[in-house]
């Protein structure tokens, strides 16, 4: 172990020279999360933290990182945990409970089911239209919070809504918060920006086509997809024509808006001239019936709003599914709200909508950049990779002003005022968020710290380094590299940051193409991203189930690993002649 003050190099074979035997000591964290999480249910916070300090041992013992810097990296990642991750869930989630702490509640979710009596095409326009929007100008994890809420309110059982808030957050992902992904990805490698979007662009738009679909199977099984596979059909496609139209033709940080406006309006105007054969999933209020993991009954109207809350459900989770139901039972049809209500009722997500654009007017980004966002070395550390050069994760970029997170706290100052709402009453709500959230808050810090620990220590290094170096097959290897680090991290940006340079690496030493296999890293990555520790804590905790994060986990594996076999198949495809010449 080396002194605490000693500059650190990592060493890519630190066990016995070998670096097979080093890349298996290395995956040790990540297999030890997904165990304790998939296979012995334990809660997310317990294995995040057990996944750290075995991180921590390895880095100390394996990496021979100074315990000074393997703590500074420990708080590093902890601190980027809360701005930007935390600092957006929290503001989205106090928005969404200043509405639930308001009648206007009840008339967003009478608003969002007039639009459709179905709550399978309601998944596909929430999750899938809107939230691609969200993703487009926010990301880091405010889609997944706000359109499983916004499920939640249309009534959508608690558990279904996080999974198809988190399995429809793929597709947009790797154009996502104003094509950072791509942005990083062109820093980190030096590949033309224009030749990654252009390349991803003819990518993920295949995926595109597949989620509506699946979120309606999520909904409703086989019945779903037999009776409104002609609006996923539609969704599907025209997202993925918007995409790959705008990826290669137009600018790339208007891509997801593009292709989600395209597709919301090509739904809504099949609506008007095609509706499913059956209606599913809007009964009458006094039929709602249990949630998944939460069990609530409406009984007499009284001084608790009609809702009596069985043993082992909690009162967050109560408040949250006020206006919920199941499927299967006898819709009802909802008469829509008037004009003047529904604007004040969906005036929450006009309100993010507006605010976020406002902060990408070139004048006002361009003062937020300079005054609102500051870069500097994170103390403590002093880091190079195995030539000598800097590791860029011990530049720490703080991001207040700037930060999506604040843009949402912004917003909610401004629906506060609207909705006439005091700020006692404001900062009341907010401190029961923070009570909510606070298992969360312990997860979410110590997956981050856990990251940070693998990438400057070495570990994840040692884990690229394996398994580019298997040459040709490194074609089949690339989008698992991809996937595994959105998994770790949770932000197809921060992937494509740790593993960026080496995809390129690696494909210069195969005969790949560079451009092709930087863009893998990024496309098949977002797959991954619905089954990242800190995503899960986000979905969970957005509906009132904190602690089903494993139970989340178990039902998306299996669409995560389909996706990505799928997504490994194109971009094998893509390195042979076979598709080759979709490669810019």
């Amino acid at each position: 172990m080396k002194s605490v003050d000693a500059p650190f190099q990592q060493i890519i074979d630190p066990i016995a020279g070998s670096l097979v035997l080093s890349a298996i000591c290395a995956a040790l964290p990540l297999i030890l999360l997904f165990v304790l999480l998939g296979v012995f249910k334990v809660k997310a916070h317990k294995a995040a933290l057990a996944s750290l300090l075995l991180s921590v041992v390895l880095a100390l013992l394996g990496w021979q990182m100074p315990v000074g810097q393997t703590l500074s990296a420990v708080g590093a990642g902890a601190v980027y945990g809360m701005i930007p991750i935390l600092w957006i869930l929290i503001n989205a989630l106090w928005i969404f409970k200043l509405t639930v702490a308001t009648p206007w509640f009840e008339v967003l979710g009478r608003t969002i089911r007039s639009i459709s009596d179905d709550m399978r095409i309601l998944s596909i326009l929430i999750a899938f239209c809107f939230g691609a929007l969200l993703e487009a100008l926010a990301g880091f994890g405010a889609p997944v919070a706000i359109t499983a809420a916004m499920l939640l309110a249309a009534g959508m059982k608690p558990l279904k809504s996080a999974m198809v808030a988190l399995l429809a957050n793929t597709a947009p992902v790797a154009f996502g918060s104003v094509a950072a992904p791509i942005i990083a990805l062109s820093g980190v490698t030096g590949l033309p920006i224009h030749d990654l979007a252009s390349m991803i662009g003819r990518q993920t738009p295949f995926m595109a086509l597949l989620v509506p679909l699946v979120l309606v199977f999520i909904v409703d099984g086989k019945r779903g997809v037999k009776q409104t596979w002609p609006v996923a059909v539609v969704a599907g496609v025209v997202f993925a024509v918007a995409q790959f139209f705008a990826s290669n033709f137009l600018a790339v940080e208007l891509v997801d808006v593009i292709a989600a406006l395209a597709t919301i309006a090509a739904v809504l105007v099949m609506l008007r001239f095609w509706q499913p054969c059956e209606t599913i999933g809007l009964p009458t209020a006094a039929a709602n019936a249990p949630s998944d993991d939460v069990r609530v009954r409406t009984g007499a109207v009284g001084d608790d709003g009609g809702l009596e809350v069985r043993a082992g459900a909690s009162a967050a989770a109560a408040s949250l599914v006020v206006a919920t139901s199941p499927i299967d039972a006898a819709p009802v049809k909802t008469t829509r709200p008037e004009p003047r209500q529904v604007w004040t009722a969906i005036a929450p997500y006009l309100i993010i909508i507006v605010i976020f654009s406002i902060a990408q007017v070139p004048i006002v980004k361009a003062w937020l950049t300079a005054f609102g966002s500051v870069t500097f070395q994170w103390p403590g550390l002093d880091v190079t990779d195995p030539e000598g050069n800097p590791v860029v994760a011990q530049l720490f970029k703080l991001d207040h002003l700037k930060a999506a997170g604040t843009s949402v706290l912004i917003s909610g100052a401004v629906l506060m005022a609207l909705y006439k709402i005091t700020p006692r009453q404001g900062l009341q709500i907010y401190r029961e968020t923070l009570l909510q959230l606070r298992w969360t808050i312990v997860t979410v810090t110590a997956v981050l710290a856990l990251s940070f620990v693998m990438n400057l220590s070495g570990q994840a290094s040692t884990l690229g380094v394996a398994l580019a170096s298997t040459g040709g097959f490194f074609a089949v290897l690339s989008p698992l590299l991809g996937w595994i680090g959105v998994a770790l991290t949770g932000s197809d940006t921060s992937s494509n940051s740790l593993f960026g340079q080496l995809q390129v690496s690696a494909a210069n030493s195969s005969g790949l193409s560079p451009v092709l296999m930087a863009a893998a890293n990024s496309s098949a990555g977002v797959l991954g991203k619905m089954l990242s520790l800190q995503n899960l804590a986000v979905a969970a905790a957005a509906v009132g189930l904190a602690g089903a994060e494993s139970t989340l986990l178990r039902k998306l594996i299996g669409w995560s690993l389909g996706l990505l076999v799928l997504m490994t198949l194109l971009i094998w495809l893509q390195s042979t002649p076979v598709l080759g010449w979709m490669v810019p």
